[in-house]
């Protein structure tokens, strides 16, 4: 069970490092997941960062409950807009099929979460 865990930590530290860099370095890719109503490149830089600081937290064990407790809220945060996103005619993800599979991937990544804190 704990080289499960360490193996998730490091994954979920590597997908969220690689997420947060990708909102700064490819902002263009997320433009369409955020709401017309906010500043965009504003908001995706902001959670650019705490992605990447997130993931980054998984990597010492004084931060890992913390970063995981961090995933947990942001994933909460996201899933609204994953939602928004299978319901538009044209999805920002691509297509219909991959929107509407995200929102329960959405919870799984909640869950993935939820065990790092919980074995941490």
């Amino acid at each position: 069970m704990e080289t499960t865990i360490l193996f998730l930590r490091v994954l979920f530290g590597i997908l969220f490092c690689f997420a947060g860099i990708m909102h700064l370095i490819k902002p263009k890719i997320f433009k369409h997941f955020i709401p017309e109503f906010l500043p965009k490149r504003t908001i995706n830089y902001i959670f650019g960062a705490i992605e990447f600081f997130l993931g980054l937290g998984l990597f010492f064990s004084g931060t890992v409950q913390n970063a995981a407790t961090g995933i947990f809220i942001l994933m909460i945060i996201f899933l609204p807009i994953h939602i928004w996103d299978a319901t538009k005619i044209r999805p920002a993800i691509g297509s219909k099929k991959i929107a509407f599979i995200r929102v329960p991937l959405q919870f799984l990544l909640m869950y993935c979460a939820y065990i790092i804190y919980k074995n941490s």
